[in-house]
């Protein structure tokens, strides 16, 4: 039972029926209202960009909110009771992305998606759950809207899918709906840190102290690296861990679909693809990046996920010698991931050219180093597996070193 309280803050031992709640809540959503639509008000005539600059909007808020609660004194408008709740609602409309703001700033979760309006999931620690928020269908449109605000990218029925990256670093992809059954799908993949460096994942568990000192080796003496594992298993977090080995006299260039590797080396240029405009032109794809990579004199290439025919160009970089660290998905073994990179070879070519047994030989003589990072349900991922290149080898050997604590 329910009981209610006197405006005095005094128990007044009463049940608190179904009409009280429904009134006091149409009081809340009354206030709310009021408040958001006065600080939007204040935003457009200072000419603020609220997702660029959340703190001027937390200092509109405050305002308006102390105004409201003095006003209510008074009996001009209904009172709310908690004000800080009301304030971070608010900003979080205003200022951020609405119902799914609690969740980004929860560092415990690791990803959010939306099936549809009344599925809202999160991942915790690997697992998934379904959450209690339910939006609607006005509320899925304007989060897109919202998302892809800032970014330059765009999203209809010439071009339903895209990825973009949110101020924070998260990155989210959306599919238009249409072409999944009705509503549009909403994917946000957090960029939580929590390794920089090889040290970091030795201290988490996810390395051994041997397999730490190794890796750091390879980066350090310009060896060839590939990072494969499944969706969400760590490959984006090793890589960077990885690229916190880099010399600091070296210049590397990174190319990315979307922004997410960070380096603490002074000589780095940061490259994204982008999506082709409304006419049909100016896209750049990643293997453009790569291609274009290579006349930027760099001592080291990083490329983010690799997932078509940029793998033909990356080949060509490894012949050139220069030193190549990009992450592939394959959720299986390190052997698999060779076999799926050759096979990633680009546009079909003459068979006397590029067959498949020549293409695995060119990735075991340039590929000296490949990580594995498998999903594991538990407390964090650790590295399975470091096939490293033999003095000999034939295209179905290759030795296999534990790397896993």
């Amino acid at each position: 039972m329910v009981t209610a309280w006197s405006p005095d803050g005094t128990h007044t031992g009463r049940p608190m029926t179904a009409d009280r709640l429904d009134a006091r809540r149409s009081d809340w959503d009354g206030a709310v209202e009021l408040i958001d639509a006065q600080v939007r008000d204040v935003v457009r005539r200072e000419g603020i960009d609220p997702l660029r600059d959340p703190a001027a909007v937390s200092s509109i808020v405050a305002t308006v909110v102390k105004e409201y609660d003095e006003r209510s004194l008074s009996g001009v408008v209904p009172p709310i009771g908690d004000l800080e709740a009301v304030s971070r609602e608010v900003h979080d409309r205003v200022a951020g992305f609405g119902p799914l703001q609690r969740y980004l700033d929860d560092p415990s979760v690791e990803e959010i998606w939306i099936n549809e309006p009344s599925r809202v999931f999160i991942a915790r620690e690997g697992r998934h759950e379904l959450t209690t928020t339910v939006l609607t269908e006005e509320e899925v449109s304007d989060l897109v809207e919202r998302m892809l605000k800032t970014t330059g990218r765009r999203i209809d029925v010439s071009q339903p899918f895209t990825d973009a990256r949110l101020p924070d670093g998260s990155r989210v992809h959306i599919v238009l709906g249409g072409i999944t059954q009705r509503y549009a799908a909403i994917n946000i993949r957090k960029f939580t840190v929590r390794a920089t460096r090889l040290t970091d994942l030795v201290q988490l568990g996810s390395l051994t102290p041997h397999a730490g000192a190794v890796l750091e080796a390879a980066v350090a003496v310009g060896l060839n690296i590939l990072v494969s594992g499944g969706t969400q298993a760590g490959k984006t977090t090793m890589l960077n861990a990885l690229a916190g080995s880099i010399p600091g006299s070296e210049r590397v260039i990174s190319c990315e679909e979307v922004f997410e590797i960070k380096l603490p080396i002074p000589d780095w240029v940061s490259m994204q693809t982008r999506q082709a405009g409304l006419e049909g032109t100016g896209e750049v794809r990643l293997r453009d990046l790569v291609k274009e990579s290579l006349r930027m004199r760099p001592s080291r290439v990083i490329v983010g996920e690799v997932r078509g025919e940029e793998c033909l160009d990356l080949l060509w970089s490894l012949l050139r010698r220069a030193p190549v660290t990009f992450e592939i998905s394959q959720r299986r073994s390190s052997r698999q991931t060779r076999r799926r990179a050759a096979k990633r070879r680009g546009p079909p070519r003459p068979p006397r050219r590029y067959k498949m047994q020549a293409l695995i030989q060119t990735l075991m003589a340039t590929h000296t180093c490949v990580i594995h990072v498998p999903i594991i349900y538990r407390a964090g991922n650790e590295v399975c597996e470091q096939r490293p290149k033999p003095r000999w080898f034939k295209p179905d050997f290759l030795p296999l070193s534990s790397m896993a604590g």
